[in-house]
């Protein structure tokens, strides 16, 4: 049987193909294989097709460049014949059309149908760019185009006075003048930054580095509550880094917010909110979605294939797309800004399970050996990780004694079995044993620590060497942390005083102290750990969540405070 020949119009032509299976070959029917992609090499690839055993699985090309959204169509391309025919259709990026009506009660449907007779268009300043959203409301319709809003009038027309009064008047109509808001604002090419809630709209413009709501009061900049910054630097790399990135809105109607997630390509995300009632951006968020989403009074993210239904009581705060994170907030100490004060202990009201990871002062600075080359000084606190929370800094003293089994002048020596201990020994207990003789060497140098104990053999290798005699009583003193009881202990309340190395609680109110863990600086006759408390004019301050005590629970912060004195008025 002969084949037929098929005259091919255009060049770039889509082909529907059916995906091979083994069953193709043996039965006689014709092979045709699936797309296999574009290589992961190429700019603009996407995924390759690896299954085939799907026999009824067929695989269409995108018809659209990149597959952005809202990116443009391919169109028919370079025809393979030269003469030209009557286009019957052009694309106008400003304008918009209408169809006919869906009639429900008669049930004729002419939504396909778009009468050349009739003027059924209405076209925007071709100077404001694309048309990249449209949003109807009552009987508006919110045109959204890179460089402007606007509002078409539905069913109404302005008629305008020559004093330039206008008014709105009743029209056949169905879509009246195009009137924009003041502003020169639009929502560059990131229509996926649009959410809306109630009369409120939220969007971001890009080219301006600005997030914006629009309301009854018009166009208002919200990126100004205090994120002016923020959104400068972040907005500027969404489409600046050579790719396109993108800012995903949407409003939590469960706690009556306006979240973003800007993601510029192959840079670091944020998404952050917008409250209302605090008329600011009071949260940044660890989780980076696909996409937002609010339904029946609940808040949804999608992460790939997964949905997440966000504030559920059956996961642990915190928790996002199966990762526990801590909370952490930061904030600044600074009363009396123009004079330098130390900074001798910090304060909270709340719940326990707070400490404080940063607690430094302001940079301060001076010329190096007149050298015109500038040193930044800065006071530090918090050493050894931070002031810990009263849980994670409780802890317990354990005291073991015993006699030495045999002569030792090494750092090994062994112990007589059965040991009557108090406790039990650690590595890091501190050993120490009575005097020699007046005058002499001690048998066990201060500071001599466990380094391993065999509870089996008795023998201790100790942090240096001793010079222990037979039958000599030798004492160890340790500690065990609370997250250690009952790996040590064998319970998780051990009946011995607490005691807190972090926060303590006290009227009501987790106290600490703060030590200084600076280096010295040019001028200072004390210094470092010599002296308490941080100094410097205002005092930048991390408290975050930890790791011990209900980890994943609720944790309250009401207030924060902090004790200082003032430097001789300088």
């Amino acid at each position: 049987m002969a084949g037929a020949i098929i005259e091919v119009k255009y060049f770039n032509t889509f082909i529907l193909k059916k995906t091979s299976t083994a069953g193709d070959i043996t039965d006689g029917t014709p092979v045709w294989n699936g797309s296999f992609g574009i290589p992961s090499s190429v700019a603009g690839s996407y995924p390759v097709l690896t299954n085939f055993s799907n026999e009824n699985a067929w695989a269409l090309e995108e018809s659209r460049i990149r597959g952005g959204f809202n990116n443009t169509s391919v169109d028919f391309g370079a025809k393979a014949y030269l003469v030209e025919e009557e286009p019957n259709g052009a694309r106008r990026f400003n304008t918009l059309i209408y169809s006919g009506i869906f009639n429900s009660r008669t049930g004729v449907n002419n939504t396909n149908v778009f009468s050349v007779g009739e003027d059924i268009t209405k076209s925007a300043d071709p100077a404001n760019g694309s048309i990249q959203k449209l949003y109807a409301e009552d009987t508006n319709l919110n045109v959204f185009q890179e460089l402007k809003v606007s509002r078409a009038l539905i069913d109404k027309d302005a008629i305008y006075a020559a004093e330039g009064g206008g008014t709105v008047t009743a029209s056949n109509l169905v879509i009246g003048v195009i009137q924009p808001y003041n502003g020169k604002y639009g929502i560059a090419q990131n229509p996926e930054s649009f959410a809306v809630y109630g009369k409120r709209k939220y969007f971001s413009d890009a080219n301006n580095n600005v997030m914006l709501r629009l309301s009854t009061n018009g166009i208002e900049e919200i990126s100004a509550y205090g994120m002016v910054d923020f959104f400068r630097d972040r907005l500027q790399k969404i489409n600046s880094t050579g790719g396109f990135g993108k800012i995903l809105g949407g409003y939590d109607i469960y706690s009556d917010e306006y979240v973003v997630s800007v993601q510029p390509e192959n840079l670091k995300p944020d998404t952050v909110n917008f409250d209302e009632k605090a008329k600011g951006w009071i949260s940044r968020f660890s989780y980076i979605p696909d996409q937002l989403l609010s339904i029946r009074n609940n808040f949804y993210t999608i992460l790939g294939s997964g949905l997440y239904q966000h504030y559920s009581n059956n996961v642990p705060r915190a928790q996002f797309y199966g990762v526990q994170r801590n909370s952490s907030v930061t904030f600044i100490f600074n009363p009396n800004p123009t004079n330098s004060k130390t900074f001798s202990t910090i304060g909270y009201e709340g719940s326990n399970g707070w400490k404080v990871l940063q607690f430094s002062s302001d940079k301060t600075g001076r010329v190096l050996n007149n050298l015109d080359t500038w040193v930044d000084d800065l006071d530090l606190g918090v050493p050894n990780g931070g002031i810990l929370s009263q849980g994670e800094g409780e802890y317990v003293l354990t005291q073991a004694q015993s006699t030495v089994a045999a002569d030792s002048q090494s750092n090994t020596f062994t112990l007589n079995l059965p040991l009557g201990l108090q406790n039990i020994i650690n590595a890091g207990d501190i050993i120490s044993g009575p005097q020699q003789a007046p005058g002499s060497p001690p048998s066990i140098p201060p500071g001599t620590t466990v380094v391993s104990f065999d509870s089996g053999s008795g023998v201790v290798v100790a942090s240096q060497a001793v010079n222990v005699k037979a039958n000599q009583l030798v004492l160890f003193n340790g500690s065990v942390a609370r997250a250690n009881y009952n790996a040590v202990l064998g319970t998780s309340t051990p009946d011995l005083p607490r005691y807190y190395a972090g926060f303590v609680l006290k009227e009501n109110k987790y106290v600490a102290n703060l030590n200084n863990n600076s280096l010295a600086n040019t001028g200072e006759v004390i210094f470092g750990q010599s002296i308490s408390g941080i100094k410097g004019f205002y005092s930048t301050v991390t408290m975050a969540t930890d790791t011990t005590t209900d980890y994943g629970g609720p944790k309250t912060l009401f207030s924060v405070e902090s004790n200082y004195s003032m430097n001789n008025g300088y």
